[in-house]
């Protein structure tokens, strides 16, 4: 008996899984981009949920300045799974990890990393080119790639639906030729498997439609100060937009003025203006 109910919770389990997953697939195949709403604890992954967000996703920048941390997989990655899978049991939205390098050296420990987010809940993952730790640039082409497809591989060979969303950094690197540089690497992450294309700080409007038709995959832009709106974008053919960490920077400097004027009138009466 006891053997039967473990055998039908794996089964629900996996079923819930899967409607996420496929429901979060299918926000990357609609005419209208998505905004991917990005918590940095449950709490926020609430509140984006009730004000309509149709998916969650961490900010590693948020959720790590959150807790204490640096950017740049500075929080250990138990902390982050433990926090994602808050997240997870917190909202019935398909929820994805910004899982910046991958937390391994080579594909073999990243898909471990991933397995361990898909047992929590977590329906993708972020993985970025660039090299990270202080040190500016990409990794090479050719050997991310084959990282990319290793992870794919596991992935199919273990039967684990997951959006891998590859994030191509010449535009954060405000490199020169960062339009050339992503649109090489473009075809190539494609090919390696990858479900989807983030490629933050583009904001050029010719740069958006340029990129988007340099590859069949849905790609995913970042909100900067310069970004159009989320109408012009959907007629570029973007199909999902982050928020980064600038929702969380914009609450956490809002408290910081309440938290002053609180000092400075000596009273809490600004907490229930």
């Amino acid at each position: 008996m006891a053997i039967a109910l473990i055998k039908q919770d794996i089964k629900f389990i996996y079923k819930k899984h899967m409607t996420k997953y496929s429901t979060f697939q299918q926000l990357h195949q609609q005419s209208e981009a998505f905004l991917l709403a990005n918590a940095w604890n449950p709490e926020s992954a609430k509140i984006f949920e009730q004000a309509g967000a149709k998916a969650i996703g961490t900010s590693s920048a948020a959720l790590a300045n959150a807790f204490g941390y640096d950017d740049g997989e500075n929080i250990p990655f138990e902390d982050l799974l433990f926090i994602a899978k808050r997240i997870v049991e917190s909202v019935s939205l398909p929820v994805t990890v910004d899982l910046e390098r991958g937390y391994g050296n080579n594909a073999a420990e990243i898909f471990n990393n991933i397995t361990r987010l898909y047992d929590a809940g977590v329906v993708g993952i972020n993985i970025e080119d660039s090299l990270g730790n202080g040190k500016r640039g990409f990794h090479p082409i050719a050997e991310f790639a084959a990282k990319i497809n290793g992870i794919k591989e596991m992935l199919i060979k273990n039967n684990i639906s997951f959006f891998i969303n590859v994030r191509t950094d010449g535009f954060l690197l405000n490199l020169t030729d960062a339009l050339e540089q992503t649109l090489e690497r473009l075809p190539v992450y494609e090919a390696a498997g990858a479900d989807g294309i983030f490629i933050p700080c583009i904001t050029d409007e010719k740069d958006i439609a340029t990129s988007v038709k340099g590859t069949k995959l849905p790609v995913n832009v970042m909100c900067m100060p310069s970004l159009p709106d989320f109408k012009r974008l959907s007629e570029l053919g973007v199909k999902r937009i982050s928020m980064g960490g600038f929702a969380h920077n914009k609450v956490y400097k809002e408290l910081e003025q309440l938290v002053n004027k609180i000092t400075n009138e000596q009273s809490f009466a600004p907490l229930f203006e």
